[in-house]
């Protein structure tokens, strides 16, 4: 009864219309199925002419039809007939029916043309050898990575340092506070000095009127003196932070 209620539209079809040995072709066939009811498609077999490329693959079109499709390959070129795997109808309900997967017959073209009466292989090549290159970069390559690690060991394997001694070392003496002391009132006697000379250059309360030169002169002196102690406060300041450099022989300081 299945037999007679199920339709099968028999027949395969082969794409590309005009293959090649070597090319990819598509076999196809339409089954029709009732509502609900699966199609199984069977495994194809490897042959000498020709082979699957993998599974086969089932896909439903429309309503009622199933598309069956194979993937093969041929080897020989000519007219190819291949015996094709049963087709599973499955029910809904676990009733199954087989149906003959039948023949198809495809044409396969060469890929030698019609000219070559006779193609016969060709033997195979001998192995390829490479031309001999100049040895010189890889020499000096060596050398250079050699030299270069000797330095390195050198560097790594120096001796030390030597000390310097203690009499190289000797910094100046201190200053004592009452140099210090002795440098500030020179300065303010100077300073009051200059003051008083200015005064009286201007006509001050006691007179005189002194000279211009005698002013510039006083000013002058004043402006040594500072710089003289400017100079002392620096090396001063110097030495107690320790940036500068000790005097070889350790020289006395002026008194």
């Amino acid at each position: 009864m299945i037999a007679l209620l199920l339709l099968l539209q028999a027949g395969w079809t082969a794409a590309p219309r005009q293959p090649t040995v070597g090319d990819t072709i598509q076999l196809e066939r339409s089954v029709q199925a009732p509502p609900g009811w699966r199609v199984r498609a069977g495994k194809l077999p490897s042959g000498t002419i020709a082979e699957p490329l993998g599974d086969p693959t089932v896909v439903a079109a429309s309503s009622g039809e199933w598309v069956v499709r194979y993937a093969v390959v041929a080897w020989a070129p000519g007219q190819l007939t291949l015996d094709m795997p049963p087709l599973w109808r499955l029910g809904p309900d676990g009733s199954a029916d087989s149906l003959s997967g039948g023949t198809v017959t495809f044409h396969v073209a060469s890929v030698i043309p019609d000219s070559v009466r006779a193609p016969a292989p060709q033997p195979s090549l001998g192995p390829l050898r490479l031309d001999r290159g100049s040895a010189v970069p890889l020499l000096a390559a060596l050398l250079l990575s050699g030299g270069a690690l000797l330095i390195l060991i050198g560097w790594r394997r120096r001796g030390p340092r030597t000390a310097r001694d203690a009499a190289a070392l000797a910094l100046d003496p201190e200053v004592p506070d009452a140099r210090w002391l002795e440098i500030r009132h020179a300065i303010a006697d100077k300073v009051r000095h200059v003051h008083v000379l200015a005064v009286r250059a201007n006509g001050g309360p006691e007179g005189g009127g002194l000279q211009l030169g005698s002013v510039l002169a006083g000013r002058a002196e004043l402006a040594r003196v500072r710089a003289v102690v400017a100079h002392a406060s620096r090396r001063a300041r110097k030495l107690r932070e320790g940036s500068l450099r000790p005097r070889r022989g350790g020289r006395r300081g002026r008194r």
